[in-house]
């Protein structure tokens, strides 16, 4: 919620945004600059352990549940079901080294995926003796449909391990269809969620998936240093809890405040998603992203995807015109935050986000491919003037068409 005399969000408006100073910020699924609400909500974290020190512990370790309660009414979830993660890879590590693996046990990866969402999966093969497969990358296929009956020939493993939302791309994956073929064959799904939750609506519930990571930096439009990790119920009680601490415990700081005789060792460990919480978090940067989801939630994710595909439908056209191969799905639902595309012939990408960045626009150039990603503040209107950017730009390298 916003605070003090805060302007209410509103879609394509950048009024939370003072400090931004990128006047065409495309950036989103990078990092996402923060609103002022939730500039607001980190100074008075600090600003609460500044003045109190110790004795803002206990509030801020409460605060934990009141976010759970929010991130799960955004996924569809039971915050029960929720832990709280400093980021995706964390959470995924969490899920890659907690699973019952043994030798000979495959995983599943998908070829061209985000490095998070596969190094941990090596490091747990590599320490268990097990396998770790690529599925073939989406892209290669007409349809969702093909790549799904291509999956389905490498199945069963032990889990497959598949990002909601590609980050070169934005190809969105059919989760409840790959859990589905998933669940007959007898695995489990794993889902690194950070190009998804915030601006493309998801209810893990309905979607069937296993497991869900994501941190809070992009389309959740918080600090670095937090995130969630979702687990299905009934899963948790077999997960073995290798990345548990202090603070996964029952009762784990009653040494602390009630007396002698209370130090032990044979506590056990949280059967939730929530022994991920093993430490201190980042408390600031909770509290940042408990501030951002309020707007997300004022705001409805539903529509906010809305508004960034009007975003993109009026940016697209121009690159096909320009020569640009757009990546973007052809299949709607298969759509996200991004759009990506690849430059004309003899354009350097590299030296085309460098010209763009002088003329004040923020995009990224993951794998090679020009990436926009634009959000809930993004204004329709700026289309024209980012356009007209992009047209400098072209105009201004050496082999430009």
């Amino acid at each position: 919620m916003t605070t003090g005399s805060a302007p209410a969000p509103q879609l394509g408006d950048r009024s939370l945004f003072p400090h931004l100073q990128v006047p065409y910020y495309a950036n989103f699924a990078a990092i996402s600059p923060p609103s002022q609400p939730v500039e607001q909500a980190v100074a008075a974290q600090v600003r609460d352990v500044a003045e109190r020190g110790s004795g803002s512990f206990v509030t801020w370790i409460g605060a934990r549940k009141a976010l759970k309660e929010q991130l799960a009414s955004l996924i569809g979830a039971h915050a029960d079901d929720l832990g709280l993660a400093p980021n995706t890879t964390m959470g995924v590590a969490a899920i890659a080294f907690g699973i019952d693996l043994h030798p000979g046990d495959r995983i599943l990866c998908v070829r061209g995926e985000f490095p998070a969402n596969v190094v941990p999966w090596q490091q747990a093969a590599r320490r268990f003796g097990a396998t770790v497969d690529f599925l073939p990358a989406p892209e290669a296929f007409a349809t969702a449909r093909d790549w799904l009956n291509e999956c389905s020939h490498l199945l069963p493993a032990k889990i497959l391990a598949v990002s909601a939302v590609r980050f070169d791309t934005g190809w969105r994956a059919p989760l409840a269809e790959l859990a589905e073929l998933c669940h007959r064959h007898g695995t489990q799904l794993a889902v690194d969620a950070v190009q998804a939750v915030g601006v493309v609506p998801l209810d893990v519930t309905a979607l069937g998936v296993d497991y869900l990571a994501c941190g809070s930096h992009k389309w959740l439009m918080a600090p670095e240093g937090s995130g969630l990790l979702y687990v299905r119920p009934g899963l948790a009680e077999a997960l073995h809890k290798t990345l548990a601490g202090w603070l996964s415990v029952a009762d784990p700081a009653d040494f602390l405040t009630r007396g002698p005789g209370l130090l032990r060792y044979d506590k056990p460990v949280r059967d939730r998603a929530d022994f991920l919480e093993g430490a201190n978090l980042a408390a600031s940067s909770c509290a940042g992203l408990a501030a951002s989801v309020t707007i997300l939630q004022r705001i409805g994710v539903s529509n906010i995807y809305q508004h960034v595909q009007q975003w993109h439908d009026a940016l697209e056209p121009y690159l096909l015109r320009r020569g640009f191969t757009s990546l973007r799905p052809r299949e709607a639902e298969r759509r996200s935050g991004i759009l990506a595309c690849r430059p004309p012939a003899g354009v350097d990408v590299v030296a085309l986000q460098a010209r763009l960045a002088e003329h004040g626009v923020s995009c990224s150039i993951p794998n090679g491919n020009l990436r926009f990603s634009a959000h809930w503040p993004s204004p329709l209107a700026e289309v024209a003037g980012l356009t007209d950017r992009l047209e400098q730009a072209l105009a201004e390298l050496p082999h430009s068409t």
